[in-house]
């Protein structure tokens, strides 16, 4: 059953994105409507709110390995983005994250973000870690 997570954190109360969590396929996706409070100086949306979209998507499916709620705290290691066309105001973004690889401690999770026209605008990869809970340390 999927469930929808919507300003559950300051940065997604902040940003509006809304987190889906239950797909049949274990990975998370996050939500934005593009208004013109996430543009930038050329009216499309601000490639640093782009990355933060795709990081949640790809946090959030590290945490589906461990949470089926996709709460347990993963820390995000590294990432790269790829910026591959505009994402105008007005439309939805979808990112979409998966689990590509890994070991004990890290996972290795690609994701794809799309707008509702099926048009790729952005693509990111990134290395997660479990975070220590607050009762280890």
């Amino acid at each position: 059953m999927i469930e929808r997570i919507e300003a559950e954190t300051g940065a997604q109360e902040t940003l509006g994105y809304i987190l889906e969590v239950g797909h049949e396929d274990g990975g998370a996706r996050c939500h934005l409507d593009v208004s013109s409070r996430h543009s930038n100086r050329h009216g499309v949306l601000h490639g640093g709110i782009a990355t933060a979209i795709l990081d949640n998507a790809m946090g959030a499916t590290a945490s589906l390995t461990v949470d089926p709620r996709g709460r347990s705290p993963f820390l995000t290691i590294s990432m790269s983005t790829q910026f591959l066309a505009p994402a105008h105001v007005g439309k939805r973004v979808t990112a979409e994250a998966k689990v590509t690889g890994g070991g004990r401690s890290l996972l290795f999770i690609a994701a794809e973000m799309h707008d509702e026209d099926n048009r790729l605008i952005a693509t990111a990869s990134g290395v997660f870690k479990r975070a220590r809970s607050e009762a280890a340390t």
